[in-house]
């Protein structure tokens, strides 16, 4: 019986039986709220919310992906390889790159 009770289809049943009771449950002891006209606004510190994108398009985003899989991959390669003449060139090689990618 205590083998049946842990197996995960079993115990994953009784989680979320045992959930679903307690969401109810909260969900009926909640005092419930008063609707106001700024209830479903995003809250920013009490400041207006900005009408304009931060950072329109994917560019920046793939430029800043791009720079940590270059930094993260260049040092998994560095790092794996002895402290030789060629891992050094390949670091400047890599800090070149990574400049050119900052610099736009």
């Amino acid at each position: 019986m205590d083998a049946i009770l842990v197996s995960p289809p079993v115990a994953f049943g009784i989680y979320v039986i045992l959930v679903g009771l307690l969401s109810f449950a909260g969900g009926r002891m909640a005092a419930r709220g008063v609707e106001t006209p700024g209830k479903a606004q995003i809250y920013s510190g009490g400041e207006a919310s900005p009408t304009r994108l931060a950072a329109p398009g994917y560019r920046p985003f793939f430029v800043v992906a791009l720079f940590f899989a270059m930094v993260h991959l260049g040092v998994l390669v560095a790092g794996s390889g002895g402290l030789t003449p060629m891992t050094g060139l390949y670091l400047a090689g890599l800090m070149l790159a990574l400049i050119a990618l900052i610099l736009g």
